[in-house]
Formats: structure tokens, sequence, C-alpha cells
């Protein structure tokens, strides 16, 4: 797209990008540094992120619609493949701009940024597979640990074994867990082999253990909702941001 761009003046000697574009548009380093954080500048036609980088004779470009608005913290909604020896950090290298999903509708312009600083809220169970999230936005994270206890999580998870009717009025009322009594969930079954489970509040290892309280082995897990999100069409192993008007 460097057509669209609005081309700067070239110069010579290897000096820091942001000191370069001051030069060029009369802008404090300030600007300069938000213009570039924000993927608005163009070396040599690719985008360049970084206010350090250093620059000599290449041709410089300011994108004609730049802003000066800080970036926007960001929340990434990511679907997990189930791989039982990941551990919790494992899933975030996989986040980056070939794994971004082609029907991302969030409208949001890629940036390196957004792939920094991202915490993992609301983790899987190891062995798990389905919705993860990633959050710049500490109001996402709060919310997400905060209210755990009244957030609703939507699971599928495959089983092996035969479950009576009695066995499934326990799983949705009348089983403990590290000692406690659990509250009451719903479960239900989606198909032959798998069981739904709607629940809050949920404990690493809880719906592993329900499943083996009343004689079912769990074969595979799917987390597919968190309160209001859902994980609907993302394809396994790729991402999308979430969009302005969800919440959790």
């Amino acid at each position: 797209m460097a057509h669209f761009f609005r081309p700067l003046l070239v110069m010579t000697l290897p000096v820091r990008l942001a000191k370069r574009l001051v030069e060029l548009i009369s802008c404090s380093r300030r600007e300069a540094e938000l213009y570039i954080a924000g993927g608005w500048v163009m070396v040599d036609g690719v985008a360049v992120e970084e206010p350090q980088f250093m620059v000599t004779g290449q041709r410089i470009e300011l994108h004609p619609d730049a802003t000066l608005a800080p970036v926007e913290p960001v929340t990434i909604v990511f679907h997990q493949p189930p791989v039982s020896d990941w551990d919790a950090g494992a899933a975030q290298p996989m986040l980056c701009a070939n794994t971004r999903s082609a029907d991302d509708c969030s409208g949001i312009r890629l940036l390196k940024q957004h792939f920094f600083r991202l915490e993992q809220v609301t983790p899987l169970e190891k062995g798990a597979g389905g919705l993860l999230v990633f959050t710049q936005d500490w109001r996402v994270a709060r919310k997400l640990t905060d209210d755990a206890a009244t957030i609703e999580q939507e699971y599928i998870v495959e089983v092996a074994g035969a479950l009576s009717a009695e066995g499934l009025r326990l799983l949705n009322h009348g089983l403990k867990f590290n000692g406690r009594a659990l509250p009451p969930i719903k479960v239900s079954w989606q198909n032959e082999t798998r069981l739904r489970f709607a629940l809050k509040g949920v404990t690493p290892g809880q719906i592993t253990h329900a499943c083996k309280t009343v004689g079912l082995q769990v074969v595979a897990m799917k987390r597919i909702r968190i309160g209001r999100v859902s994980m609907a069409k993302l394809p396994s192993g790729q991402w999308r941001y979430l969009m302005s008007d969800e919440r959790f």
C-alpha cells in the first residue's frame, strides 16, 4: 500500500527512525514515537514499529491517516489445540500475524506491540483445548479474575463409560471436590459420547474429578464459551481480537 503514503525526504546518515522523523516532519520526539508505535511509518515500503530502528538512505513514508492516539490495549481470543503436554505458557508463542483468523471482524490493525505484555487469564486444564483469553487490558484481567465465581464457562467433554440417570443427577448437583460441596451446575448430553457442562467458578481438575466420580473417563475436553464470549467458528490454532462490543 506504499502508493497511499505521503513520501518524506531521504537522508543518508545512520540515525534512529524516531529522530529522523522529527527532522522530516518537525514533530516532537514523543509524537514521532507515537506515529511509529502506531504502525503509521514505512521504511522502504515496510511498516516499522520500533522508534530505535536505524535508518540511513531508505525512503521514509508517513501514512496520510496517521494519528497520534496511543495504541489501545487489546484482548485476544485463541483456540488452543488439545495438546496434553503443554504448560500454561505454551500457547502464547503461537500468537502471531500468521495465525490470525481470516474471519476476524474486529477491524483492529495488527501491530507487533499487541503481542507484548499479554496476560493469560482463566487457564485451561492440562490436556484440554478450546477458548483461551490473553489480554493487555487490566480491566478485562480484573473482570475475569475477580468475577470468576459468577462468570459461566461452557465445556464440551467427550467421555467413555456408562452413565446412569442417577449419575447425571449427581453431576448436576451432589458432588464434592477438594473437600467442599460443589454448587449446582448444568450438565446434559450433547450426543451419545459428549456431555455439555455449564458452570461457574471452575477449579482446575473439577470436571475430570466429577466425571470420574460417576464412572466416566474423560477422553477430550474443549471450552467453547466464557461468559458471553464464544469461540464460535474460530479454527484450532488461530486467534482473533475481542471486538469492541463484546463483553464477558
